[in-house]
């Protein structure tokens, strides 16, 4: 596993498993956003006062590859790093490792920008700031 900015620890529930006994590939999309969402607090971007502001942080493109299954029970770890695309858009960069033997099930990119109450995209200063 490589350095990673923030990384959280998470457990498979059986609700999260398909007919198949494993993680349905739709769930892992919520686990990446969750811990998006966590380290996004952590940086002091409180992601639901932006939205009652009028400023939504949204993604624009997600790139999932999936290598390994997680089944029911298992442990695994999503880390994370962030950083400028362009102007307007960011990119979270995440990799899920399951923590029994630090396999990779999951590499990601999610690119992302937050829309102005215009519309229109635009990063807030504050963002803008710790992305510099």
């Amino acid at each position: 596993m490589q350095d990673y900015s923030f990384s959280m620890a998470m457990d498979v529930r059986d609700y999260e498993c398909d007919i198949q006994g494993i993680v349905n590939n739709g769930v892992y999309q919520n686990y990446l956003e969750h811990v998006r969402h966590e380290y996004l607090k952590q940086i002091g971007i409180d992601f639901a006062e932006y939205a009652r502001n009028g400023i939504n942080f949204v993604v624009v493109r997600a790139e999932l590859d999936y290598k390994l299954p997680l089944t029911s029970g298992d442990r695994f770890v999503v880390g994370l790093n962030m950083q400028r695309e362009s102007r307007v858009r960011f990119a979270f960069y995440q990799d899920i490792f399951r923590t029994s033997d630090k396999k990779p099930v999951l590499k990601a990119k999610i690119i992302g920008t937050a829309l102005n109450l215009r519309g229109r995209p635009s990063i807030p200063a504050e963002l803008d700031e710790l992305l510099s």
